[in-house]
């Protein structure tokens, strides 16, 4: 069923003003570009885009302050300061969430000894182990994979084909998309004497060192993620060797995303997807990282650091410092690098130049 609410209920959930009719009945948002019926509510919160009202079916929008005096006919508008933040609020009261069955579904695999909260929801084919824990109105949708003595918190979300591993802690509300991977063990090998790896961070060279043998290191670690998290599809957080891998309260992380063994994400903060985050790299609070942006095993990042995307993280970043380029150093040497980059096609022909006139005076310097 479409969920439907009056534009004095959406002005109320968006804090806004509301301007005109508050009894109009609105069931779906959309681009001015995209009005289809009277029931749909105009996104206009750009300027630009209220002109593309006019000879529509629109009969209320959603406008920046700014916008609120256009002489667009309307019956209703929400005016709302910050446009940003109102799409937040308006897309989740519109949100279409796919539904489970209330219960366990009867292909579900519940081991004994697992401990299912109230108002647990198991999709068709969910594994769970024994001794796992599943707190409280959570939703586990098909194919997921509960490992042995995991414990997810109260009013989870877990998309088809995750696979949670051995121990991992999930805290409360915490949203996981398809095919994530957490608690798989670490990319942790050595080999039984000094390697090529360790005899170039040591001497830039690698010399006589050999791998005749990788020797693997088991991750007894775990994972612990924080409350609020929010993981997109095919991320995959490995487990620690010894101790944890840990992801803060609040952080949101991108699809594709990989976080190696006993890495550390601080709270609230922005991963984009494609990012690779190698072991032990300890990343502070609200930090941002941009798409594609490698970072390297040890490093560390202050809280409130910006990456960004496609940036090589090799060393240490300050708080609240901006880095980025390959490898990473502070945005103003990045934009002065590429300015520079931009004038060497003008200095190659300048230098072209002044080597054809020194040619011609030396030319000029023989025949006297």
């Amino acid at each position: 069923m479409t969920k439907t609410l009056t534009t004095s209920a959406i002005a109320a959930a968006l804090d806004g003003e509301l301007i005109g009719d508050g009894a109009l009945v609105i069931g779906r948002v959309a681009h001015p570009a995209d009005i289809q019926s009277g029931s749909d509510l105009a996104l206009a919160m750009d300027n630009n885009l209220l002109p593309l009202l006019a000879g529509t079916a629109a009969r209320a929008a959603v406008v920046s302050a700014d916008g609120a005096t256009d002489s667009t006919v309307l019956e209703a508008r929400i005016v709302v300061k910050r446009p940003r933040l109102a799409m937040a609020k308006l897309t989740n009261l519109f949100a279409e969430i796919v539904p489970i069955e209330p219960g366990i579904h009867p292909t579900a695999v519940i081991e004994p000894g697992a401990i299912l909260g109230a108002n647990v929801a198991v999709g068709a084919q969910v594994y769970i182990a024994a001794s796992a824990v599943i707190g409280a109105n959570s939703v586990l949708h098909p194919q997921v994979y509960i490992g042995p003595h995991v414990v997810v918190g109260k009013e989870a979300l877990i998309y088809a084909g995750v696979k949670i591993g051995r121990r991992v802690q999930i805290g409360d509300r915490c949203i996981i998309h398809f095919n994530t991977s957490i608690g798989a063990d670490g990319f942790s090998f050595v080999t039984p004497e000094l390697g090529s790896v360790e005899s170039a961070k040591s001497t830039g060279a690698v010399g006589a060192a050999t791998n005749h043998e990788l020797v693997r290191i088991a991750s007894l670690g775990s994972v612990v993620i924080g409350d609020d998290v929010e993981i997109g599809a095919n991320t995959s957080i490995d487990r620690g060797t010894i101790a944890a891998t840990r992801i803060g309260n609040g952080t949101k992380i991108d699809n594709q995303v990989q976080i190696g063994h006993n890495v550390v994400v601080g709270d609230n903060c922005l991963i984009c997807g494609r990012v690779g985050i190698a072991g032990s790299a300890v990343i502070g609070n609200r930090v941002v990282l941009g798409g594609a942006a490698g970072v390297a095993d040890h490093v560390k990042i202050g809280d409130d650091a910006i990456a960004m995307a496609m940036s090589g993280v090799a060393s240490n970043i300050p708080p609240k410092a901006i880095f980025g380029g390959f490898p990473a150093r502070p945005r103003d040497q990045v934009v002065e690098q590429y300015y520079n980059l931009g004038r060497l096609k003008n200095v190659a022909k300048q230098i072209e130049a002044l080597t054809a006139r020194l040619d011609a005076l030396e030319s000029k310097d023989k025949s006297d």
